[in-house]
């Protein structure tokens, strides 16, 4: 990976349709954050950054150990564009590229974020993009010129309008498993019965029988 690239980990929503934190959800024995962060910093090393805001402190120690970096965000109730806009804004001078994730996209795996890089790695004015359920968003990699669009995103819309407004600009990386949310009880329960552990120390996502 270039070093050029830097990862960031968005994690700072409160999980209110949850009804408890999602990001210390326990799958495979592991907090859902500590998992994912783990897979950022796989690709990006110590080039990652993991944006926290609501449970900041519960948070903070758990990612004590890690070696991302973690900004807090005081304006995670604006919605997810406060937190990209607070990610950006902290890159490096040096970064010529973001990648966007979220801590909730836990079926999303190591060999996915290099896959997203290597379509990304070497194609300048491009926009890397996950393709799944018949959309695109994140995980996706920015360059550099696409960073001013970046810190105009409000609401809780995200990138997609950036990545809409760029559509010409696009490579499209198909990942089935970036379109798996866990946002209620229900689907936290269903993820849990279709788990599969592998032996690298990632998780699986089965299909579940009808």
């Amino acid at each position: 990976m270039s070093s050029s690239l830097h990862v960031v980990v968005l994690a700072a929503g409160a999980s209110t349709r949850l009804g408890e934190p999602k990001q210390l959800v326990r799958l495979d024995g592991r907090p859902l954050l500590h998992t994912m962060v783990s897979r950022a910093v796989a690709l990006g090393g110590h080039a990652v950054t993991v944006v926290i805001g609501a449970h900041a402190q519960e948070l903070t120690q758990l990612l004590r150990h890690s070696p991302a970096s973690v900004i807090v965000n005081r304006y995670w109730r604006e919605g997810l564009g406060s937190s990209i806009r607070a990610a950006v804004a902290s890159l490096p001078p040096a970064c010529d590229a973001v990648l966007l994730m979220l801590a909730d996209q836990v079926a999303v795996t190591s060999d996915d974020l290099k896959r997203l890089a290597s379509a990304w790695k070497g194609q300048d004015g491009v926009i890397a993009a996950s393709q799944y359920a018949g959309t695109l968003g994140v995980p996706a990699i920015f360059p550099r010129w696409s960073f001013s669009d970046l810190m105009t995103v409000r609401g809780d819309h995200g990138a997609k309008a950036v990545l809409q407004h760029h559509a010409d600009r696009l490579v499209r990386v198909p990942m089935p498993n970036a379109g798996i949310d866990i946002d209620t009880p229900e689907q936290l329960e269903q993820l849990r019965r279709s788990m599969q552990p592998e032996p690298s120390g990632e998780i699986r996502i089965v299909p579940l029988e009808p």
